[in-house]
């Protein structure tokens, strides 16, 4: 009997051209996989930054927009004389009241900042403003004046102000600005002698107009009721961030911080009123203003890149905020 032989069937499977064809199909798949997740990407990038363009706009011009408002603020009276006490006030711009408000153009010097390519230092060719005003946010009471011994009694003991804080205090009659040479937490005196303080005040008399002849000057006592505040004095300009790009900064006395990033220009333009209290026509620049406190208004013109280059142009998207703000403190 003859045995049958056994022959393995045979295995289908890919051949090399099928392999390849699925190997393609799939680097395709692959391919518009990434292509949707980039074209996804570059949306969600243009978004953001668009959205964080906007905030910075909204941000710099509340901040802004709040301080000039309050321009030549004092918490008595606005239309109050005021004495200054503290020594040569002219010579540094946080203690030169007497405008409430001071713009600067492109070309012209700011007293608070130099013009550089440092960190923080004014960017050339945009404007920039000062204001001055009584700080709302640091008010107390006065409850008793004693002009001889150079001090007040306030209503509290926790009234925030320390030694050399430049304050603004008021009654009905009259407003000072002194330095404070002694003062603490513990108990409601505030003291202004002609101490040690820089700049220090050149004498102890608060009366209008000021004496700096001795040490008692002008006497005069402020009336119970009366308010006490820290004096705000606020440049503001446009600043390189030290970050390779500029940004809306706000100096005071002793220091300068940055606001908003991507603000790239500030143009600023001001509404004055004549001696008739007549409204101009139209807004003028800084160096057109013949008097400052005859200032009503200003409008600000931001302009505002975004942080990174998303534009269709491979540059940065860029916009323009207009505001107008009307002061406060100020009657047309």
């Amino acid at each position: 009997m003859m045995k049958k032989s056994f022959t393995p069937s045979r295995h289908s499977g890919f051949t090399l051209v099928e392999l390849m064809i699925a190997v393609v199909l799939g680097l395709l798949i692959v391919a518009g996989v990434i292509g949707v997740f980039l074209s996804n990407k570059q949306v969600y990038r243009q978004n953001e930054n668009v959205a964080r363009l906007q905030e910075s706009a909204r941000y710099a011009n509340e901040v802004m927009s709040r301080d000039i408002r309050e321009a030549g603020g004092i918490a008595c009276g606005s239309d109050l004389p005021t004495a200054n006490v503290v020594n040569n006030p002219t010579a540094n711009w946080w203690s030169n009241w007497g405008e409430g408000i001071h713009g600067y153009e492109s070309g012209e010097t700011l007293p608070a900042k130099a013009t550089g390519t440092g960190t923080d230092e004014r960017v050339a060719g945009t404007d920039a403003v000062i204001v001055w005003s009584g700080d709302p946010a640091s008010g107390v009471t006065i409850v008793d004046h004693d002009p001889p011994a150079a001090q007040f009694k306030v209503n509290i003991s926790a009234h925030g102000f320390a030694d050399g804080d430049v304050l603004l205090g008021c009654d009905l009659n009259q407003a000072a600005i002194f330095q404070v040479t002694n003062a603490s937490d513990t108990n409601v005196t505030i003291v202004h002698n002609t101490g040690t303080e820089v700049p220090g005040n050149c004498s102890k008399g608060l009366g209008f107009p000021t004496d700096c002849s001795s040490v008692n000057g002008n006497p005069y006592t402020f009336a119970g009721g009366g308010i006490m505040n820290k004096l705000a004095s606020s440049a503001w300009y446009i600043g390189y961030n030290g970050r390779g790009g500029k940004s809306l900064y706000k100096a005071n006395r002793l220091t300068s911080d940055e606001v908003a990033e991507g603000i790239t220009d500030l143009q600023i333009q001001y509404l004055v009123v004549d001696s008739g209290g007549n409204l101009a026509s139209s807004y003028i620049d800084a160096d057109s203003v013949a008097d400052w406190t005859f200032v009503v208004g200003t409008r600000l013109i931001f302009t505002i890149d975004t942080l990174e280059n998303i534009g269709t142009d491979g540059q940065p998207i860029t916009r323009t905020w207009n505001s107008v703000i009307t002061l406060r403190n100020r009657r047309p």
